[in-house]
């Protein structure tokens, strides 16, 4: 009989000593994890919270009014905010197709360079990456001044135009050209993870077709594109998020000028809510442009996601 109970006491004691492990190593995980969710929560899910309950309020520094959906229905009514999200579409339509093909189209010629031409055109595309937005805005906007700009003398020179053109402060071109400064400073990244993507690519698979008679479409279509499908749907994503966003280049070159003409959404959000004081009205179009970047990201996703394979 006691022979019997030292056993099973015996037996249990591995079980104990496994389930003392567990415990310690889950308490060390969530300690680990636990910087991370607070600064989650107090950065980013409470201001995000506080944000939608707040839009249902004429919240101002003076007041703090419940109105129900009120700020929603002056949102909708609203001609400057119609023209800032007209505004806001146009450079995601232009924007993200041109960065997608172009980064593609520069990746895959710089691809079939050897390593030291491939380093310097990586260097040369992903300058304008890491170097500080005000500094890139500055050099524009020496690029587009009506007077002294390069872009004028250029044109000038060329016969293109005969007169000085205000780039930033006429209406008809203030919006396309902060699309050109959006487009370039957005395709430094994509150029180099589309690069990288193709050195996963197996190229026995393209040796073997091309061996076979396909044609570079084919290849192109048929193997290396969708070994691409998941670095382009993470690229369209990001780019989209960007586009969205854009606000920096607005507010240092334009302040939403010429007539609210290069306004967007996110440049209007902070011109009610820092200049304005309209809390409560500026957690509305916040609102609007959070939901409205999850549909799009969400139908990028079911368009491209279905047929990457990770």
């Amino acid at each position: 009989m006691t022979v019997k109970k030292t056993k099973l006491f015996e037996s249990e004691v591995p079980t104990v000593k496994v389930n003392k492990i567990r415990m310690r190593e889950t308490i060390i995980s969530y300690a680990f994890l636990a910087p991370v969710l607070i600064f989650f929560t107090v950065f980013v899910l409470a201001p995000m919270i506080m944000g939608f309950i707040t839009s249902f309020f004429n919240y101002s520094m003076t007041s703090f009014e419940f109105v129900g959906l009120d700020n929603y229905i002056r949102m909708f009514k609203d001609p400057v905010f119609t023209k800032s999200l007209i505004n806001t579409v146009i450079l995601v339509i232009g924007s993200v197709p041109v960065v997608v093909l172009f980064s593609l189209f520069v990746a895959s010629q710089t691809y079939q360079q050897n390593a030291v031409a491939r380093s310097f055109y990586r260097f040369v595309f992903f300058l304008p990456v890491v170097t500080g937005s005000v500094a890139v805005t500055v050099v524009w906007k020496w690029i587009y001044d009506p007077l002294s700009g390069i872009l004028n003398f250029v044109l000038k020179s060329s016969h293109i135009i005969s007169q000085n053109i205000s780039w930033l402060g006429d209406k008809n071109w203030a919006l396309m050209a902060i699309m050109i400064i959006l487009l370039t400073t957005s395709v430094g990244q994509p150029i180099i993870l589309y690069i990288a993507a193709m050195g996963n690519i197996d190229n026995s698979l393209v040796e073997a077709a091309r061996v076979d008679g396909a044609t570079e479409f084919q290849v192109f279509w048929k193997i290396k594109w969708p070994s691409l499908l998941p670095t382009t749907l993470y690229i369209a994503i990001i780019t989209t998020i960007n586009s969205f966003q854009c606000f920096a280049l607005i507010q240092l070159l334009t302040s939403g000028g010429p007539n609210y003409s290069t306004s967007t959404l996110m440049y209007y959000l902070y011109e009610k809510a820092f200049q304005l004081t309209e809390y409560g009205y500026a957690n509305t179009i916040g609102v609007f442009l959070a939901v409205m970047i999850a549909l799009v990201s969400f139908a990028q996703f079911k368009i491209l996601g279905n047929d990457v394979e990770y």
